[in-house]
């Protein structure tokens, strides 16, 4: 994330995503697979990389395509307007419009029940045993287990998020860079997915 300054002299925060050129790599049917897809591949990579499996070199090797570190599938409507190899990039996207940005947040790892599910504390005074701790989690012998769903300790963070209508401020097709309004989900180098309402 940034800041840019409009000619007005108004600050606008900003994310700045490098995005693309993605290149899809299979279409799928719902003659062969059952619904209709596609499959984009992004950033890619040497024959020699050890980042991919044989099987995943192979399926590249079968349509004659470089190597992709990432794929993701993208259901559609109808499959017929694609072809394998065709390039997306952010030609595709407009100043102005308005996008949605998909992606998991950050990770925060084994956490209590106060960072997790905003519980109070206990009193911190020396006769208290109680201070960070969990607490009574149900009843006694009947029925003698916790029941399912209790908010307990675990791991936090890492889950998808979608965030909507997030304005594109600029785009730079040389170096395939959009300009975001705002902030998206999860921490810098991370994977996202950007889609049009269109």
């Amino acid at each position: 994330m940034t800041q840019i300054f409009t000619s007005k002299g108004d600050v606008i925060p900003v994310t700045i995503i490098k995005s693309g050129p993605c290149y899809v790599t299979q279409i799928k049917s719902t003659e062969n697979c059952g619904y209709n897809a596609i499959q984009l591949g992004y950033l890619e990579v040497s024959k020699t990389s050890n980042k991919l499996t044989k099987p995943q070199l192979g399926h590249f090797n079968k349509i004659n395509l470089p190597p992709y570190r990432y794929l993701k599938e993208y259901k559609t409507s109808e499959s017929i307007n694609y072809k394998i190899g065709e390039k997306f990039s952010v030609d595709m996207f407009k100043i102005g419009e308005c996008v949605s940005v998909t992606g998991f947040t950050i990770g925060k790892g084994f956490t209590g029940n106060i960072k997790r599910h905003n519980f109070s504390r206990g009193a911190m005074s020396h006769g208290s045993k109680h201070h960070r701790a969990q607490g009574s989690l149900g009843a006694g012998t009947s029925p003698g287990r916790v029941f399912p769903g209790k908010r307990m300790s675990g791991h936090s963070g890492m889950e998808k998020c979608t965030i909507s209508g997030l304005e594109i401020i600029d785009i730079d097709t040389k170096e395939n860079i959009i300009v975001i309004k705002g902030c998206i989900p999860g921490k810098a180098g991370n994977l996202v997915s950007i889609t049009s309402k269109n």
